[in-house]
């Protein structure tokens, strides 16, 4: 089979389309036929090395670790899932990813995918929905009648987070550039900040709960935004502990897992039209290169994905 691994660490360059053999599944996993490939920040991280000395990953790597596609064989202890079955996941970014034509997955970390939506639309919502969630509810026990603030709320995770915060029942404030405004106030957004243009601590007084999906100097000025007793949940570097002291908040680093559970929650939320996904844009596994090139620019609108095959 045909799969996307660096041999090395690096820029895009190390990208490099091997034929490999097709993996076999153990007994508590899926053999999934790929049918696309969600492409996150956490691809390109990995394939720099920025996550080497955790992750400890064994070189030649496939990189991905969002897929939608096709159940080809079970092992032999699996049960709720059968040849056939459309399935998506957030697999083990331990282990080899899904830029491939086939990759094996534990079937607690795959879900029925939603039969509303596309294959590609499906390879973009594990991850960054799971992170969303895990982020907003697990983590900051966000609740109805709150305010939340969501920086980068065009982006994967952004959107992810203003759909299921409003679904909550929370007062949602986001943040993005000005031509994403109208995208956050279709996505549920109460209200909206362009950040090229205006102070977001001015215009979120008072939240009990900061998503950061950015880091930096947008993390330090968020804690202004905070109410006494609120959250900082990030996902993208710890929160300072004796700032969250000083403003009488606290801070939290999310770092999401496989969570099949969750995903079919999720996928019930997809059918039901609560929860939609926004596509930025789809290229076939060759061109992983120019994926991860957008990926890096930081101005996804949406998810990218790789498409696998038909």
């Amino acid at each position: 089979m045909k799969a996307i691994r660096i041999h090395r660490y690096g820029g895009p360059e190390v990208l490099q389309l091997d034929e490999v053999p097709v993996p076999v599944p153990a007994a508590d996993e899926l053999l999934v036929r790929v049918k696309a490939a969600g492409v996150n920040p956490v691809d390109w991280k990995i394939r720099e090395g920025w996550l080497a000395d955790v992750l400890q990953h064994r070189l030649p790597l496939t990189l991905g670790w969002d897929v939608a596609g096709v159940v080809e064989s079970v092992g032999a202890s699996v049960s709720g899932f059968k040849a056939g079955d459309a399935v998506y996941a957030r697999p083990d970014a331990s282990r080899d990813g899904c830029y491939a034509d086939y990759v094996v997955v534990r079937a607690s970390e795959a879900a029925i995918m939603p039969p509303t939506i596309t294959f590609d639309e499906a390879a973009g919502v594990p991850l960054a929905a799971l992170t969303a969630w895990k982020a907003l509810f697990d983590e900051a026990g966000l609740k109805a009648g709150q305010r939340v603030l969501i920086h980068a709320g065009a982006g994967g995770v952004g959107g992810f987070g203003i759909q299921l915060a409003k679904h909550a029942g929370a007062h949602v404030i986001a943040t993005a550039s000005t031509d994403n405004l109208a995208l956050l106030r279709l996505l549920g957004a109460d209200v909206v900040v362009d950040y090229t243009r205006e102070n977001f601590i001015v215009r979120a007084p008072d939240v009990d709960v900061v998503f950061d999906t950015i880091g930096g100097d947008t993390q330090d000025r968020s804690w202004a935004c905070l109410n006494p007793g609120g959250v900082l949940v990030s996902v993208v570097s710890e929160p300072d502990p004796e700032t969250a002291q000083q403003h009488r908040a606290r801070g939290a680093l999310v770092v999401v897992q496989p969570n099949g559970a969750r995903l079919a929650e999720l996928a019930k939320l997809i059918d039901a039209g609560v929860v939609t996904v926004v596509i930025d844009d789809v290229y076939p596994l060759s061109e992983a290169r120019e994926a991860h090139e957008h990926s890096q620019t930081g101005h996804a609108r949406g998810k990218i994905v790789l498409h696998v095959s038909d």
